[in-house]
Parts: structure tokens; C-alpha cells; sequence
């Protein structure tokens, strides 16, 4: 197929990119021309590039009628980091997303899946379904809601089959340094103490190669319409994973948990009933001990190169 790709130069935009191409498919990005991929600098030559942004989408419509995409991927969000998740700049990210499907229905695609957030939810003290009652406690989770219900009925009129997968905690090498993972392995490894929450939260991590699997699944599989978790299945208790991590990382470190106070809206369960993607043949492969030692064998390889 060809397929194109928003936010692959992203976390998960990567881990799909790399997907794709491993399977044939041929794959278009969007980049910012000021924007340094260094996430895709394996695959870059093997991919067409449309130099451009989502808030200039005309300036998308020569290229992508060019390229004619069967299926778009929209995994681009700005404003993901925990501090601006109550910015009012989350509502631009609805008109993205909302002209985006437009645009894709335009230029003839078939189908458009679209990365939606377990923020939708809100917080749940058991493994969330689709089916729950969403109620987003922060402007990125109310935003992602918005975009994702939209788009679902945009493709509906338009004739276009569209998936909106909720994603849960994702982790593996390359991430963000701000997220948890990555932050505690850069600390434990400068030798700084790592105040934590008491990590009395059960909390399920996916490998983003698992993740980047549903999202593939869902552009070929002609079932795949409406709302999908994409999470682990497995939710243990957060303080197990740290310490797997410490051990992994230094044996030896302290962990002061319980120094932080839990946020005012701490989600203290965050476990994914994806029923729904197991359906259609999806299943986590990466085990968390095996995941963990990876990413901590990547930061240690990047730190030394």
C-alpha cells in the first residue's frame, strides 16, 4: 500500500515507519523543513518526504494528490509533554487533525487511522474499555476526544474507513527524555537521586514496536473501524517495573519513593482492555523484561557513542 504518515519523525512515528517498510509498503512522511528526523535517519532514503506543516494544508494537497495514498496515518500532536496539556493551543490540534481527514478524503484515500489517547478516558480504577464513559480531566484529553469523534464521522460521510486507536503508556528506545523510563535511566546513570511517588499505581507499559503493530493492523484490516485500545494488557504495580528498571540500570541506587506527592489527578489505574485488537490478530510480542533491557542497553550505546 501507500501510506502516508504524519508524526514520523515522532516516537511512535518512527516504530511505524520502520513497520511499514519492513513489510513493503511504500511509505510518504511529513517533515518541517526545520526539523532534524534523527529518529528516521535509517530509513530516510528509502522514503518519500513531503516537506510541509498541518497548519498550511493546502500547501499538502499538490504532493499528496502526487503521491496518491491509499491510507493516512495521523500520528502528529503538538503539545504532548505533560506542561502543556492544559494549553489552549490543544484546540488547534482539533482543526489539524478534523482538515487532515478532510484533505485525505479529497485526494481519494481509502482509509485514515488516527492516534488517539487514553486521556480520552479519564481515570478508571480497572482496565478501560471503548465502551466507557469518557471524561477527560485535561484540555489535551478533551482535545484528542474532540478530534477523534470528529474525524470518525468526517470518514463516515465521506466513505472513507477510519480507526481512532486510544493509546496507553507506550515506552522503548528513542522516547522522550521528560517520560518516566527514559528519565529515570539518564538519572540513575549520572548517579542523581530519583525522587519518585510511592508508586502505588498499576501501571501497563507497551513496547512501541507492539504499538506500531496495531497501527499497521488497523490500515489493512478491513474490520478495523471506529475506537481501538492500543495498551498492555498487563498492568502491574508500578513500583515493580521501577525497580526492575533500577536493577537493570544500578542495583545499587536508592529509589526515594513516596518523596512526591501523587497530582490532584493522579490516574492510579491505567490498564487496557483491548479485547477489540485481539479480535483482528493483534497481540503484545515485546515481554516488559525483555523491553526494559533494550531500552536500557540503547541509552547506554547512545551515551557511549
Amino acid at each position: 500500500m501507500r501510506i502516508f504518515v504524519t508524526g514520523a519523525s515522532g516516537f511512535l512515528g518512527s516504530y511505524l515507519v520502520a513497520d511499514l517498510l519492513g513489510r513493503g509498503h511504500e511509505v510518504a512522511v511529513l517533515l518541517r523543513p526545520d526539523r532534524a528526523p534523527w529518529r528516521l535517519q535509517e530509513a530516510i532514503g528509502r522514503l518519500k518526504v513531503i516537506h510541509g506543516a498541518l497548519e498550511r494544508l493546502d500547501g499538502l494537497r499538490g504532493p499528496l494528490e502526487a503521491f496518491a495514498p491509499e491510507a493516512i496515518v495521523h500520528m502528529a500532536w503538538r503539545g504532548v509533554a505533560g506542561s502543556d496539556r492544559n494549553s489552549p493551543d490543544q484546540a488547534v490540534n482539533v482543526a489539524d487533525t478534523v482538515g487532515l481527514a478532510d484533505l485525505a478524503a479529497s485526494v481519494d484515500a481509502k482509509v485514515f487511522v488516527g492516534a488517539g489517547s487514553q486521556a480520552e478516558y479519564g481515570p478508571y480504577d480497572r482496565a478501560i474499555r471503548e465502551d466507557d464513559i469518557t471524561r477527560p480531566t485535561t484540555l489535551y484529553g478533551m482535545a484528542k476526544l474532540a478530534a477523534g469523534s470528529m474525524v470518525l464521522r468526517l470518514c463516515e460521510e465521506r466513505g472513507l474507513r477510519a480507526a481512532w486507536l486510544r493509546i496507553f503508556s507506550t515506552y522503548g528506545p528513542r522516547d522522550a527524555d521528560y517520560w518516566l523510563i527514559p528519565s529515570m535511566i539518564r538519572n540513575l546513570r549520572s548517579g542523581q537521586h530519583m525522587a519518585l511517588t510511592a508508586c502505588e499505581q498499576r501501571w501497563g507499559f507497551l513496547h512501541a514496536r507492539d504499538a506500531a503493530a496495531a497501527f499497521r493492523l488497523a490500515v489493512a484490516h478491513d474490520a478495523a473501524r471506529g475506537i481501538f485500545n492500543v495498551g498492555s494488557p498487563d498492568a502491574p504495580p508500578l513500583r515493580e517495573t521501577v525497580t526492575k528498571l533500577r536493577d537493570l540500570v544500578d542495583p545499587r541506587a536508592s529509589l526515594g519513593f513516596g518523596e512526591l506527592a501523587y497530582r490532584p489527578d493522579q490516574v492510579m489505574v491505567l490498564a487496557a482492555d483491548v479485547s477489540r485488537m485481539r479480535a483482528m490478530g493483534w497481540k503484545p510480542e515485546v515481554p516488559l523484561d525483555e523491553g526494559l533491557r533494550e531500552t536500557v542497553d540503547w541509552h547506554d550505546a547512545t551515551k557511549s557513542s
